[in-house]
C-alpha cells in the first residue's frame, strides 16, 4: 500500500502550467492527449452540436485552468461563468482570457475543436469567441454550503465539470456532498456534464504527487441517480497511455438531466 502522503489540488500549491504541459500539451512526448483532451472534446462536441444540451447560462467547475471542453460549449451558450477552487488556477485562467503575456496557449485545442466541427483552421476566431462568452471567472469554496458565497449567480442551464471530482474529494461521502452543492447551481431540467478519470488514486505534477478520489463508472452513475439525475448519455474510453506518473483505468464522460 502506498503510504506516501499526497497533496490536494484545492488545498496545496499547484503548478497549473506544469500540469498542462504534462497532461494537455501538444508536445511529441505528451502521451495522454487522446484520453485527457481529445476524448472529452469529441463528446462535448457531440452533446452540444446535437442540440439536446442548450440554454443561456453555463457554469464550469473544472480542475486547473482547463478550458478545452468549452470551445464547443461557446457555440451554444453565450454566458459562461467559470468557478475555481484554486486561486492560482483562477489567475491562470484570467491570464488566458485577457491575452496576457505568459498565458498558456490552447491553440492546439482550438484547432482540434475546429476540426471536430469540420471547419478550417480558425484558431483566432474560435479563441476570441470563447473569451467573449466567458462573463466571469470567480472563486468558489466547497467548505461552504453555498460554494459561491457571497456572490449570487443565476441558475445554470448546464454545468460542466472536468476532473474536479477526482481532485477535491477524499471519499464517497464527500463526493456525494459536493455533487449536491454543485447541483444547487443548476436549474431543474438542466444538464450536468461530468468528465472523470476512472480508478485513479494519484497523479504527478512535477515532483509532487497529488491525491485523486478513486471511483468507477458504476459509482458515479449511482451518485448522480441519488441526486435526482437521469443519465442521457455516457461514454467510456479505456486507458490508451502507459506511464507511472499516474494510475488510471480510463476516462468517463456523462451527461445527466436534473429532474428535481
Amino acid at each position: 500500500m502506498d503510504s506516501e502522503p499526497k497533496k490536494f489540488y484545492h488545498r496545496d500549491p499547484f503548478d497549473s502550467e506544469a500540469f498542462h504541459k504534462t497532461y494537455f500539451s501538444d508536445e511529441p512526448d505528451m502521451v495522454f492527449g487522446d484520453d485527457s483532451m481529445k476524448f472529452p472534446m469529441m463528446n462535448c462536441h457531440y452533446v452540444f452540436s446535437s442540440g439536446f444540451v442548450k440554454g443561456d447560462v453555463l457554469i464550469d467547475l473544472s480542475s486547473a485552468s482547463l478550458i478545452h471542453h468549452l470551445y464547443s460549449a461557446c457555440d451554444v451558450f453565450k454566458d459562461i461563468i467559470i468557478l475555481k477552487v484554486n486561486d492560482n488556477c483562477k489567475m491562470e485562467t484570467s491570464k488566458w482570457k485577457d491575452s496576457q503575456s505568459g498565458a498558456y496557449s490552447w491553440k492546439h485545442a482550438s484547432n482540434h475543436a475546429n476540426k471536430l466541427a469540420g471547419k478550417s483552421d480558425q484558431f483566432q476566431d474560435k479563441d476570441e469567441q470563447l473569451k467573449m462568452a466567458i462573463s466571469q471567472i470567480l472563486p468558489c469554496d466547497f467548505k461552504n454550503e453555498d460554494i459561491t458565497y457571497p456572490v449570487e449567480l443565476p441558475l445554470a442551464d448546464c454545468i460542466t465539470s472536468i476532473y474536479l471530482m477526482n481532485a477535491i474529494n477524499k471519499d464517497e461521502d464527500e463526493c456525494m456532498r459536493n455533487l449536491e452543492k454543485m447541483s444547487k447551481l443548476l436549474k431543474p431540467g438542466g444538464h450536468m456534464i461530468l468528465v472523470g478519470i476512472l480508478n485513479m488514486s494519484y497523479y504527478t505534477v512535477g515532483e509532487e504527487k497529488y491525491h485523486s478520489f478513486k471511483f468507477d463508472e458504476s459509482f458515479m452513475k449511482n451518485a448522480l441517480s441519488k441526486q435526482g439525475y437521469v443519465i442521457d448519455y455516457c461514454a467510456v474510453q479505456r486507458r490508451r497511455s502507459d506511464s507511472k506518473i499516474l494510475d488510471y483505468g480510463g476516462v468517463m464522460f456523462i451527461t445527466a438531466c436534473k429532474t428535481k
